[in-house]
């Protein structure tokens, strides 16, 4: 057999195998679009522990802190905390004004969101305890949340899932086609693949913020020991290898700021790329060993693998075999013609797949028509994005550097 043949045959193979592993994404498209079953609604009430970790953010925490004071949620079964981490302005201030139970954190060895919320927790254990709080709410300091948000996720852990989240939208769609790619990614997330996780019977996936987990796990996992770069991503895995179910309610709304430059875009995207490696370097063992358990926990162990850097891996590697052999044995114009019609293939899979989003969730982007329209149109560009950024992501220092929020308006506002 020929070199040349070896690499063929290999770039069919990894073709293959591509197929087979993210075909399921394609049916989680169609499955939002059947008819599903609802939570129950008559559940018992729990006492929640929210949990805010924020750097400098006194423009956009009042308007966090104001949503989760206004639930309809018994207040004295929500206590709000606040852990300051490295603040150098009023953050611990105005936490206190609004309402929060407030711990500082000085420490620039241990940096990251990760660090901070475990130090959360072990001051309200040492403190306060934990015995009195059925389950635990984490939210970023830039977030808004619908006044039924404690209430519709009380809905989960009656359910039986000790990991639990919510549906993920956005404060300013409509600002850049940055924000608006960011946006429609969650909304995607949101919508397709965790709602379709929720109606198939297999682990959701928390993404970033406005998920919880039950006191139970909290104890079961030993306290909160996530610390890569992406300590969400960390903790989905964690849960897919330890047989832990997480729940989605499609009910439960969530407001988030996303990036607005494509300079802020890079450096969050760069974070989640060094984090999904230094993930998979983890946890590839463990959700090997998990595939093979079969039934919910080895389907989700194999998803993990599929949307991890191995996943997006096997997929690189297929396409520059696939340009390989084609350059190596067509002619060029043969070669680049090729590759042009590779790109606008997926440039209309995108598109298709922010159109899907739109039909879905029109009514709940808080953007005009044309803007809605537009967004679908530059989502492709966004999602391309992520291949020179997972490439640059190899070749730099891994470091968690916060991100600016300003998009300080209120839940009122936003509704209107």
């Amino acid at each position: 057999m020929s070199f040349l043949s070896l690499l063929s045959g290999l770039s069919r193979v990894l073709m293959l195998l591509i197929s087979v592993c993210f075909f399921y994404q394609m049916v989680y498209l169609v499955i939002p679009f059947l008819p599903g079953r609802r939570l129950r609604s008559d559940v018992p009430l729990r006492h929640y522990a929210v949990l805010v970790a924020a750097r400098n953010e006194e423009a956009v925490l009042p308007h966090l802190l104001d949503s989760l004071n206004a639930q309809d949620y018994p207040k004295e079964l929500i206590d709000i905390f606040v852990v300051a981490d490295n603040c150098t302005d009023a953050t611990a201030q105005v936490a206190r004004e609004h309402g929060a139970t407030v711990f500082t954190r000085f420490n620039r060895n241990q940096v990251g969101k990760g660090y901070a919320l475990d130090y959360l927790l072990e001051r309200i254990r040492s403190e306060i305890g934990l015995a009195d709080f059925d389950a635990f709410l984490i939210f970023d300091a830039d977030n808004l949340v619908a006044p039924d948000y404690i209430r519709q996720m009380n809905r989960l852990p009656a359910a039986g899932y000790d990991a639990f989240c919510g549906y993920r939208n956005s404060k300013n769609f409509a600002t850049s086609w940055i924000s608006s790619g960011h946006s429609l990614w969650y909304l995607h997330e949101s919508s397709h693949m965790n709602r379709s996780r929720m109606r198939c019977g297999v682990c959701c996936h928390v993404n970033g913020t406005g998920f919880g987990f039950t006191r139970a796990l909290l104890e079961k996992m030993g306290g909160w020991h996530f610390f890569t770069l992406t300590e969400d991503i960390e903790f989905n895995n964690w849960c897919a290898t330890h047989g832990v179910k997480t729940g989605y309610c499609h009910d439960a709304v969530l407001y988030d700021e996303q990036p607005i430059t494509f300079s802020q875009s890079w450096k969050q995207r760069t974070r989640w790329a060094q984090g999904g490696y230094q993930v998979i370097l983890r946890y590839f063992r463990p959700l090997a060993r998990g595939i093979f358990r079969g039934g919910w926990q080895g389907w989700s162990c194999f998803e993990m693998t599929t949307i991890s850097a191995c996943g997006f891996g096997i997929s690189a590697c297929a396409g520059v075999l696939s340009f390989l052999v084609s350059f190596l044995t067509e002619p060029l114009k043969v070669t680049v013609a090729s590759l042009c019609w590779a790109l606008v293939i997926a440039y209309f899979s995108l598109m298709l797949m922010g159109v899907l989003t739109l039909v879905l969730e029109w009514k709940r982007i808080q953007a005009s028509g044309a803007q809605k329209l537009a967004s679908v149109l530059t989502f492709p560009l966004y999602m391309m994005t992520f291949a020179p950024i997972s490439f640059m992501a190899l070749f730099q220092k891994f470091r968690w550097e916060p991100i600016r929020h300003t998009v300080a308006i209120s839940a009122g506002q936003l509704r209107h």
